[in-house]
C-alpha cells in the first residue's frame, strides 16, 4: 500500500455515499473510488452468498483501481461479506465495514448503558450488532428494531415534511427503543433524516445520543491512514464515482447522498471479471 493510492468505498446502491461524504470531510486530501451495485440492490433481500460473490467481485474492481483501502459502506454487506472480503484481499489493501468501528465506539463510550438501534430487516435480523456487543461484555443492553419503511422513504425524497415526521415517529415511538441512551443509525441511507431524527428525540426532552456510522467508520479511518503514514501528500486526483447499472433518476438522486450532484459512470464489472 502507497499514501498516493485511492480509497475504494462501495455499496449496494447509492446510499453509501453518506460514507464517501463522511471521509471527504474528515479526509479532504484522500481520492476516493465510488462502486454503487445498482444492478443489484437491495443487498438487504438477496442471500448471504450472493452478497458475498458480489462483494468479492466489487473488491476485485477496486484492487484494479490499486485502493490502498476497500470500505464497505453497506450493513448488509457489511453483516454477510466483510471477513470473506478481508480474507480474499488479504495485504493488498486495508478493509473497513460500518458495523466494527461502530462497535468500537460503544465499547469505548457506552458501557453500562442502553443502546438502540434502527436499520433494515436484514441487518437487524442477522443480529451482528447484538452478536458483537455482546461480546464486549460491558453490560450494555442492546435494543435493535428493524424500521424497512425509511429507505424507501428516503430514496423517494420524502424527509423534513409531515409524511416522514410521522413515520420516524411512529418507528421511534415503538416500546422496543423505550429508555435507550444512544441510537446507532444502521443504515448507510438514515443519516439523511439525522436531524429529524434528532429533532424528535429533543421534542421529548430525552437525551438520546444519535451515533452516526458513517461519521464514525471515517473517523476510525482517518486513524488507521495516520498511525501507518498512509495519509495522501500528493496532488489529490479526481474522485470517480461508478455503478452497475445507470438510471437518470440514480444521478439526480445523488445530491441527497453526496451533497452534491456527481457524475456517475456505468462499469460493466460483471462481464469485466467474469
Amino acid at each position: 500500500m502507497k499514501s498516493n493510492q485511492p480509497i475504494g468505498i462501495f455499496d449496494s446502491g447509492i446510499g453509501g455515499l453518506t460514507v464517501a461524504k463522511a471521509v471527504k470531510k474528515i479526509l479532504p486530501q484522500e481520492s476516493v473510488i465510488y462502486f454503487g451495485d445498482t444492478a443489484h440492490l437491495p443487498y438487504g433481500d438477496k442471500s448471504t452468498a450472493a452478497i458475498q460473490a458480489y462483494s468479492v467481485r466489487i473488491a476485485e474492481m477496486l484492487l484494479k483501481h490499486r485502493c490502498k483501502v476497500i470500505l464497505i459502506a453497506c450493513n448488509s454487506a457489511s453483516s454477510a461479506a466483510y471477513e470473506l472480503v478481508t480474507e480474499y484481499v488479504g495485504k493488498r489493501a486495508k478493509v473497513f465495514d460500518v458495523i466494527n468501528p461502530t462497535v468500537d465506539f460503544i465499547r469505548e463510550n457506552h458501557h453500562n448503558d442502553i443502546v438502540g438501534l434502527i436499520g433494515t430487516k436484514q441487518t437487524v435480523s442477522a443480529g451482528v450488532y447484538a452478536k458483537k456487543i455482546a461480546e464486549l461484555d460491558q453490560n450494555i443492553d442492546f435494543k435493535a428494531l428493524a424500521t424497512p419503511l425509511l429507505v424507501p422513504m428516503i430514496e423517494e425524497g420524502i424527509y423534513e415534511d409531515e409524511i416522514s415526521k410521522n413515520i420516524i415517529s411512529k418507528y421511534l415511538n415503538d416500546s422496543v427503543l423505550v429508555g435507550i441512551k444512544s441510537l446507532i443509525l444502521g443504515c448507510t441511507h438514515y443519516p439523511i433524516i439525522q436531524k429529524e431524527i434528532k429533532d424528535y428525540y429533543n421534542d421529548l426532552n430525552e437525551a438520546v445520543e444519535i451515533i452516526d456510522s458513517a461519521d464514525t467508520v471515517a473517523k476510525a479511518l482517518r486513524s488507521f491512514l495516520e498511525y501507518n503514514q498512509l495519509c495522501n501528500r500528493s496532488e489529490v486526483t479526481d474522485d470517480k464515482f461508478y455503478v452497475s447499472d445507470f438510471t437518470d433518476s440514480f444521478e439526480r438522486t445523488t445530491k441527497t447522498f453526496f451533497g452534491e450532484k456527481v457524475h456517475l459512470e456505468q462499469i460493466p464489472i460483471w462481464d469485466e471479471l467474469t
